[in-house]
């Protein structure tokens, strides 16, 4: 077992983080068994997507609703020839969350690849270079997002950091879902790989390991609103802690994230009485 993985199991056993794991797992168990899901589970899985890419963007600054993201995703809506700041995160979150749909038998076997394709996705109307796309920052490239978690690593911390979270990704299978899902999530926002999309990169992995790992295999859950089910100050508060609160600030975000698991399968059980009512709302 390397260390990375010992040090995951550590983390997993601390009374209230194995709680908080207990908590999301019961319920993501509970919207396995919805019935709206017996037959329609893509369909449903497709809403998530859809509510996910919404919640991201939110989480983002990009303020809109699910009505109008549905219908962007579902090609109702035309796009803006020409969209805003606000609208181009708004298309980088529906890119990136679509994405995760061809990717998750990726996850475990080409960590590196998936980062690589969701980054280009989720930023191509967001980066000042295509070059930028799909690598990791370069030395004297910056990346100014997520200010609040500290300064992002650079040169060969970063490279080191970025390994670690490759590790952690292939490693996924050998240690609790929860506390891998989470931490890599942190990982990602608070390394800042990219020059910009780390946030919309890390939610979606996020959604990924959710499901690879098995604490939600229906794709029905919707892991971005149970983030910002408390609000975006909430959600960037326990990732600060994460980053610089010591071992506190980590339990702190990893107990976030099962509170987050558990408002996701709450919304994928909404989701799955709207599949079954025959309409969304």
């Amino acid at each position: 077992m390397s260390a990375i993985v010992t040090s995951l199991h550590q983390l997993a056993v601390l009374d209230d983080v194995a709680a908080a794991s207990e908590r999301a797992r019961e319920a993501c168990t509970a919207l396995r068994w919805h019935e709206g899901l017996r037959r329609r589970t893509p369909e449903a899985a497709a809403e998530s997507r859809v509510r996910g890419a919404w919640a991201s963007a939110e989480l983002d600054g990009a303020r809109s609703t699910a009505t109008i993201v549905r219908d962007l995703m579902r090609g109702a809506r035309e796009r803006a020839t020409e969209p805003d700041p606000t609208e181009r995160i708004i298309h980088g979150a529906m890119a990136a969350t679509a994405e995760t749909e061809h990717l998750r038998s990726m996850i475990g076997s080409a960590p590196g690849q998936v980062l690589a394709r969701l980054h280009t996705v989720a930023a191509a109307e967001l980066v000042t270079d295509r070059d930028e796309l799909g690598r990791p920052r370069r030395d004297g490239e910056t990346c100014r997002e997520l200010s609040d978690l500290g300064p992002a690593p650079e040169g060969a911390e970063l490279q080191q950091r970025l390994a670690g979270i490759i590790e952690i990704i292939a490693a996924a299978d050998q240690a609790p879902a929860l506390v891998v899902a989470a931490v890599v999530h942190a990982e990602i926002a608070a390394v800042r790989p990219f020059t910009v999309g780390n946030g919309l990169v890390a939610r979606a992995v996020e959604r990924l390991l959710v499901q690879s790992t098995g604490l939600d295999p229906t794709g029905v859950a919707v892991p971005e609103v149970g983030h910002g089910a408390e609000g975006g100050p909430a959600y960037l508060g326990s990732l600060t802690g994460y980053t610089q609160g010591g071992t506190d600030g980590v339990r702190l975000w990893l107990r976030h994230c099962g509170d987050a698991v558990v408002a996701a399968a709450e919304e994928g059980q909404r989701v799955a009485d709207s599949v079954r009512a025959g309409r969304f709302v």
